[in-house]
């Protein structure tokens, strides 16, 4: 089982975040510029400019805190390269509660791992968590938020390839 508090990421993604977090910390200067020019430009309590730019600077501040989270637990490595195992970095395809018609195919990994293109489940929710370590035909079963138990067969395990 992986570490519910480690984030996987390949080398790529890594140094992506990487790269968005350092412009975000070399941009808060500027941030810290306009607030001080709205806040020249008069009535803090009806200048739009000046809320506005102290809400950017908030979401800004909250996304290096999120990068700087993320990136301090991530454990950087290539994808799996074996098939049959459902790892971080596998895109897996399953079918719920013995029914073989109800299949789903998604990747498990962060969602700053995956592209856009493809469903993803974090390792640490209950259905990835679940399907971390199983083998092609193996179930396994989860608890969903309502407290229902379901049960999942892997039947496919592959390497995500971006």
């Amino acid at each position: 089982m992986t570490d519910a508090g480690v984030t996987w990421l390949t080398p790529e993604s890594f140094e992506r975040l990487k790269g968005e977090l350092d412009s975000l910390i070399a941009n808060r200067p500027v941030i810290a510029a306009e607030i001080n020019e709205r806040r020249e430009e008069g009535d803090l309590k009806e200048n739009g400019g000046y809320h506005a730019a102290r809400e950017e600077q908030g979401q800004q501040e909250a996304r290096i805190r999120q990068l700087q989270d993320l990136l301090n637990k991530a454990q950087v490595g290539e994808a799996p390269k074996q098939s049959g195992v459902a790892l971080p970095g596998s895109v897996v395809t399953v079918y719920y509660d013995g029914d073989e018609s109800d299949k789903e195919t998604f990747l498990i990994a962060t969602r700053e791992e995956g592209s856009g293109d493809i469903e993803i489940y974090s390792p640490s929710s209950p259905l990835g968590a679940a399907l971390i370590d199983a083998k092609v035909g193996e179930t396994r079963t989860y608890t969903v938020p309502s407290g229902a138990e379901i049960s999942v067969t892997l039947v496919s395990a592959e390497p995500y390839q971006p």
